[in-house]
């Protein structure tokens, strides 16, 4: 099942609206023989590119699966179908599907006799790759996760406005390791005027990656007419609202499952007063400027007791900088 992450963890941002899933194919004696993930939508699903690399040697095998197995007929047929036809005698899933088309997978395997069991490293699966395609299914909204760096006392940029480099190399590379995962890259029009961002996923030589996330502007203010955001590196819309549900409710129509939120604290402080996000990824740099703008603006707090709380899920070193990812919650002894 570790295996199966790892290959469904490789093609997230590449699926949407379907989930990332990785499958692993066990012959009989345990051994594996076939490894897939789901491709890009109306492509096959992961268990079908196991099987398809297995061949014979399913049958009779096991197929490691994170999501339940879908029995529903959509762009290709259902994983299920594929399953019993390849003579599968064991599934192991980590997550059930809460889709009320495609659940059900476990019961008629097995009702046709296949030793099916879910559950495992079912945590991992549900905060990892499958964590924004679970949310979507459940809320109908795209996931959003809200990422920023800022100096050990809260400031994104200097006074002057300057904000290259808060964070350090190593924070740098793994941004473009999120924005790559993620369906969309939220700014706001400010931020363009601002800093002029490009908005793509870029490796180490600064060459743009072959697939990237959709670039959304957001609000009623001008995009200057040589923005980098306005080349042909990647698609660009151009939401003419500061209504974040909207701007979310245009996202879902289009597909989008997960989305990347990078403007600055107008922008943030807009999607956290409506509750809109969902995830904090924050890179704290060993610096101090003292004056300049904070992460966050006004956000409907005037008092401590109104006050987000947000529930610490991880924290790790990138580089020199803290990396922290938190979610909307109770602290843990908290009250």
């Amino acid at each position: 099942m570790a295996r199966a992450l790892a290959l469904s963890a490789g093609v997230r941002g590449t699926t949407s609206p379907n989930p990332p899933v990785g499958a692993v194919i066990l012959d009989a004696k345990g051994g594996t023989v076939g490894e897939g993930a789901t491709q890009p939508p109306g492509g096959p699903h992961a268990e079908v590119m196991a099987l398809r690399q297995a061949g014979d040697r399913a049958r009779g095998g096991t197929a490691v699966v994170t999501l339940e197995p879908c029995v529903h007929h959509g762009r290709t047929p259902p994983c299920t179908g594929a399953l019993l036809d390849a003579g599968i005698a064991a599934v192991r899933y980590a997550v059930a599907d809460p889709g009320a088309a495609a659940s059900g997978g476990a019961e008629m395997l097995r009702a046709a006799g296949v030793d099916v069991e879910g559950g495992l490293l079912a945590e991992e699966a549900a905060t990892g790759p499958l964590r924004a395609w679970l949310h979507f299914v459940r809320t109908g909204r795209p996931h959003v996760t809200w990422k920023y760096a800022m100096t050990l006392d809260g400031r994104v940029a200097a006074a002057d406005g300057s904000s290259r480099w808060i964070s350090g190399s190593e924070s740098r590379a793994e941004v473009h390791a999120i924005r790559a995962a993620a369906d969309a890259v939220v700014v706001g029009t400010g931020t363009v005027r601002a800093d002029d961002p490009w908005l793509t996923v870029r490796g180490p030589d600064g060459v743009p990656a072959g697939r990237q996330p959709l670039r959304v502007v957001v609000g009623g203010g001008d995009v200057p007419a040589g923005a980098r955001v306005l080349d042909d590196a990647a698609e660009t819309l151009l939401a003419r609202t500061r209504d974040p549900a909207e701007v979310l409710a245009r996202l879902a129509g289009r597909g989008i499952v997960d989305v990347l939120l990078e403007g600055g604290p107008t922008l943030a402080g807009a999607f956290v007063r409506a509750g809109l996000v969902d995830r904090i990824v924050a890179y704290v740099a060993p610096a101090l400027l003292g004056a300049g703008p904070v992460a966050l603006g006004p956000a409907g707090v005037s008092t401590i007791t109104e006050a987000h709380r947000w529930r610490v899920e991880g924290v790790t070193m990138s580089g020199s900088d803290v990396r922290i990812s938190a979610v909307p919650g109770q602290p843990e002894g908290g009250s």
